[in-house]
């Protein structure tokens, strides 16, 4: 299934360029309508779309007077279902980021989808920059929808949200799924795993510009390039609507997050715990994965994806949906829901 997703992808997005690079050309003439974003949004709605045939709906909750958060919720709620959420990382909001993985996980999972501050419309006026902060706005939104008991799954940045989440409220999380996340990582470690990428944190995960798209996504993605087809003009478009929004408050997250304050402070959870890595990561390589897996004992297990980078989530969706199946449902359940 995700070699014949691969093919297609590639038949899609080198089709999708031509089209982009005709309608460019037909509007090129127009500045005025030139500068109006005409590609992402209509992509934007069509992710939209998918959720909402996954029996979810967007709500926004006022957490209080200057902390608003965006959720993906179920229509219905399924009490014979258990609850999932899904935390996404850097790379855009949720629904750029598990538009592969809805449609499968919403058969067997009442889920919840947070944007986590600063992403999407999630937005905060308060200084704070943690990722217990985060954790404290997801799980407050949460008990607000109405969830008591959960289960987590958390890719990249998520993970360290999600890990904090786990901690702090182990009487609601149940169990915890992390993809390829630095979490437990010293200062020391990440800036040596820097200097072998080569490029500031700020500039990686929040590009500019076309070319550190490329550049990310090179490094997240191993089996192939979604971007490769795709003209600069969509790419700024992408960069401008989904990555560049709140630019100051996700520098700072950034610069958090590289700061020394997670090292030798990282409890262990008392959770079941699932890791799930790309044997090619090379943003968090796979020694991170072996090296979390130590520290929180025998409660957890490593799940390595062969020939999958960083962003298993888009590389091999399939295999991840099928390993946080396996891991949170009643063993005599059936996966497909």
């Amino acid at each position: 299934m995700e070699s014949l997703r691969l093919c297609f992808h590639n038949f899609l997005s080198y089709h999708l360029s031509i089209i982009v690079k005709i309608f460019r050309w037909l509007f090129s003439p127009l500045p005025t309508i030139k500068r109006f974003p005409l590609f992402v949004p209509f992509i934007d709605a069509y992710i939209s779309l998918l959720f909402r045939f996954s029996n979810l709906s967007p709500c926004t909750l006022d957490l209080d007077d200057q902390t608003t958060i965006h959720f993906w919720a179920p229509n219905h709620r399924r009490y014979d279902k258990p609850n999932l959420v899904l935390i996404h990382g850097y790379g855009g909001d949720a629904k750029w980021q598990f538009m592969y993985q809805v449609k499968s996980l919403a058969q067997s999972f009442n889920l919840y989808i947070p944007d986590l501050l600063f992403f999407g419309k999630s937005y905060t006026t308060r200084k704070e920059r943690t990722e217990e902060f985060q954790a404290k706005c997801v799980v407050q939104g949460l008990k607000e929808l109405g969830v008591r008991n959960c289960s987590m799954f958390a890719i990249s940045y998520g993970g360290f949200v999600g890990y904090r989440m786990a901690e702090m409220n182990p009487e609601m999380v149940e169990k915890v799924v992390i993809l390829s996340s630095g979490v437990g990582c010293s200062k020391d470690q990440k800036e040596e795993q820097l200097k072998k990428i080569g490029r500031d944190p700020v500039e990686l995960l929040i590009p500019a510009k076309p070319e550190d798209l490329h550049v990310l996504v090179n490094l997240s993605i191993y089996k192939y390039n979604p971007f490769k087809w795709a003209p600069d003009y969509f790419l700024q478009e992408f960069i401008d609507m989904i990555s560049r929004t709140y630019l100051k408050e996700k520098q700072e997250l950034v610069h958090h997050l590289m700061s020394n304050h997670t090292d030798c402070r990282l409890p262990i959870l008392n959770q079941e715990t699932l890791l799930i890595w790309g044997d090619k990561d090379r943003v968090f390589p796979l020694m991170f994965g072996y090296q979390l897996q130590r520290h929180l004992g025998p409660r957890a297990k490593l799940e390595i994806i062969k020939n999958t980078g960083h962003a298993a989530n888009i590389e091999s969706p399939d295999s991840v949906n099928a390993l946080i199946k396996a891991f949170i449902l009643p063993q005599s359940k059936d996966l497909n829901g």
